[in-house]
């Protein structure tokens, strides 16, 4: 069964009627012939644009000469309010000192000592499931638990609190209510100007990133006190709080903490989320590799060395990270004229690198849209999973939190399937699109059953 994917659009159309698609979804704004494409070029009456599928030329952009292709801000205008001047929008200069205040928190020793909190919050996601789903199954719409699974992850690790915390239900809900208000683009993205030129964002949009950036002041404050008062836990708040800069020896600014919140609440809840839901549906509709993931998840335990044994569980999550990557693009800018596959590139065009294309291209990857996670065994997976597979980026702006994710998505995975069987739902095919992250146009809808011990006939429950 080959999992769903856009319909893609005709070759031809007006700009008029690309901006209107791109803005309702990214994926399904896209022509087939990205699918097999090296490059193609986009023209706008402001600026041109280009995506690359070459392996050499996207290792050219994020990996030999990343500080030459800076973000460009026609995506992270739109996520501004929210985000501010967080690690995920600047460049140069600023994006150095966050990255040096930052990165040590994710360090490989750290994901170690947040394990027990990833483990808890796997353990509350399969009670939460649980209480939904009884002793005779239930057809459950799983987006929303992964969220809610995604999301506690994030305030146990973080902040140290659950997710039943009365502030960290506050924060979930408003950003669920500010995915589904924000499209991935506005205006800005295809007429440039200054940083004041108006962005006319929806109105539910400013409020939704208001009340979030209000509820993480709040948590950041509060953090702050108990530093001081050396009450604080040792958590990843309190680490990227207390870490000075090595080379001005400063640390984040209380604003400034906020725009970090906010994009690790982003990035580790939105993609985690996003990834999650598309391997249980992956799994739903390929008992086979459900059930290895099943047997796999009955030996993992809360000791951290664990992982190393869901070798199967891993293989699973990467393939979905390859046919459903949260982030689907990225967009560079260039710095001065270039020339790509003999075609000569002005000064600040747009380079968009895709890992929802690159990872499904068909001059590269065998079977390139089905679902095999036996691929990162084989030759073809291994020399692709270095050349041609993104989903966290790669080179220095490579995601600060791709091992934790791959820990965490591995850890949940195994731990709901030890315990459910999932199947599909007829007639309710998930249908992706891209808004923030890569989610379901109506939720991804499973009947979700309590899994039986094969040798007791008991829930392992």
């Amino acid at each position: 069964m080959i999992p769903p994917k856009p319909a893609a659009r005709p070759d031809r159309v007006s700009l008029w009627r690309y901006m209107k698609l791109f803005r309702q979804d990214i994926l399904s704004a896209q022509p087939a012939r990205l699918y097999r494409a090296w490059m193609a070029e986009f023209r706008t009456p402001f600026f041109r644009s280009y995506l690359l599928n070459q392996p050499d030329l996207v290792k050219t952009v994020l990996k030999d000469r990343p500080m030459d292709f800076p973000k460009s801000d026609r995506i992270g205008a739109g996520l501004r309010p929210l985000l501010g001047n967080s690690v995920f929008l600047t460049n140069g200069a600023d994006w150095q000192r966050q990255r040096r205040i930052i990165d040590p928190a994710f360090e490989g020793g750290r994901l170690r000592e947040t394990f027990p909190a990833m483990w808890q919050a796997a353990l509350a996601a399969r009670d939460r499931l649980a209480g939904q789903v009884g002793a005779g199954g239930a057809e459950v719409e799983v987006e929303e638990h992964a969220s809610h699974a995604a999301a506690d992850v994030i305030f146990r690790t973080l902040f140290s609190i659950p997710i039943e915390d009365a502030l960290a239900q506050e924060v979930f809900h408003e950003f669920r209510a500010y995915q589904r208000s924000q499209p991935i683009l506005n205006l800005a993205a295809f007429i440039p100007g200054p940083r004041w030129m108006p962005r006319f964002f929806r109105r539910e949009t400013r409020a939704a990133a208001t009340r979030i950036r209000g509820l993480i002041t709040r948590l950041t404050e509060a953090r702050q006190t108990a530093i001081a008062a050396g009450t604080a836990p040792d958590d990843l708040a309190t680490k990227i709080m207390t870490t000075r800069d090595p080379e001005t020896g400063q640390t984040f600014s209380a604003s400034e903490m906020v725009d970090q919140v906010a994009i690790f609440f982003l990035a580790g809840h939105e993609t985690s989320a996003s990834a999650l839901g598309w391997a249980l549906y992956l799994l739903a509709t390929h008992p086979e590799w459900q059930d290895r993931v099943a047997a796999e998840g009955r030996a993992a335990s809360a000791d951290f060395a664990s992982i190393s044994k869901l070798r199967v569980t891993r293989d699973v999550f990467r393939e979905t990270l390859r046919l459903y990557p949260p982030v689907p693009m990225m967009v560079r800018e260039t710095t001065r004229p270039e020339r790509f596959r003999d075609r000569a590139i002005p000064r600040a065009a747009q380079m968009v690198l895709s890992p929802w294309h690159l990872q499904r291209h068909e001059r590269l990857w065998d079977n390139p849209d089905g679902f095999d996670p036996a691929r990162w065994q084989t030759e073809n997976g291994r020399t692709c999973g270095r050349e041609a597979y993104i989903p966290f980026s790669a080179g220095p702006r490579v995601c600060t939190g791709a091992g934790f994710a791959m820990v965490e998505g591995v850890l949940l995975l195994a731990l709901l399937l030890r315990d459910f069987r999932l199947t599909p739902v007829s007639g309710r095919t998930p249908i992706p699109e891209a808004h923030l992250t890569v989610r379901a146009r109506d939720g991804i809808w499973l009947r979700v059953s309590n899994r039986k011990d094969d040798a007791s006939g008991e829930s392992s429950l």
